[in-house]
């Protein structure tokens, strides 16, 4: 690590709060007529999130649609507790799955090496199929804000091997005021 990116990283918060948001429209039908449902992704990714010292403040399961995706990821950018949102779902290729495309039009900048990095150690564990992923990071009203796929395998490698070490690093520079990033 350079050590710009070090001093960066020492001044991040240590702490932050988190948004998890499961896209899935049959999870939500099945929560929705009232039965106790089960989200292996969104209860991983809160249990790493907790085990690295951070929050889970807000956590929502919604549809696979454009409306309800877009007021969850807002109610969770105007919350001033979230600093961070992880949504896990709706990526794939089928024609239901917008959450990328949604989530997207909503950043201000986005992160295209989060989804490069997420693909190469996918193919790394898992080979070809790596193709079909789609993930998107980026930042959006100084919130780091991180779209995933919903198998807890890939929940796992994004939350462990990125989520977790560069949070809080993205939160400190989307909060950053413009022209006062330090230079070396």
């Amino acid at each position: 690590m350079s050590r710009t990116a070090a001093e960066h990283k020492a001044r991040a918060p240590r702490r932050l709060g988190f948004a998890i948001l499961t896209v899935s429209t049959s999870r939500h039908r099945r929560s929705v007529e009232g039965e106790v449902v089960e989200d292996p992704s969104g209860s991983l990714a809160e249990k790493l999130l907790k085990e690295a010292g951070h929050e889970v403040v807000m956590r929502t399961l919604v549809s696979d649609d454009e409306k309800m995706i877009r007021r969850a990821v807002e109610a969770a950018i105007k919350n001033p507790k979230v600093h961070a949102i992880v949504s896990c779902g709706g990526t794939g290729v089928v024609p239901s799955d917008v959450t990328i495309e949604t989530v997207s039009s909503l950043l201000e900048k986005e992160l295209p090496g989060f989804g490069e990095i997420f693909r190469r150690i996918t193919y790394d564990e898992i080979g070809s199929v790596a193709i079909l992923t789609r993930a998107v990071a980026g930042v959006v009203k100084g919130k780091a804000v991180f779209c995933l796929p919903g198998s807890p395998q890939a929940v796992d490698l994004a939350v462990r091997h990125l989520i977790v070490a560069e949070a809080p690093h993205i939160v400190e520079h989307a909060r950053e005021e413009p022209g006062t990033s330090v230079r070396s």
